[in-house]
């Protein structure tokens, strides 16, 4: 199994906060060296280690955050 490398390029926020420490970030994050994308998950306190999570590239965004707008 290979490495896996990240940056967190920009932390945008909090969606939630768990009693064990760990949080549920949005935040824009470069994998492997590539460009940053959006990316859901949630990170230890010290952003060591990582649940798996969901990435989104800037299209797929725009398609949630529309249709996102009808629903809330």
């Amino acid at each position: 199994m290979s490495d896996i490398s990240f940056e967190i390029k920009e932390k945008i926020g909090v969606l939630a906060e768990h009693t064990t420490g760990w949080t549920k970030e949005l935040n824009l994050v470069a994998w492997n060296g590539g460009n940053a994308k959006w990316d859901i998950r949630e990170w230890n306190p010290q952003h060591t280690s990582m649940s798996r999570g969901l990435t989104l590239n800037d299209d797929e965004m725009k398609n949630l955050l529309t249709l996102m707008k009808g629903r809330i």
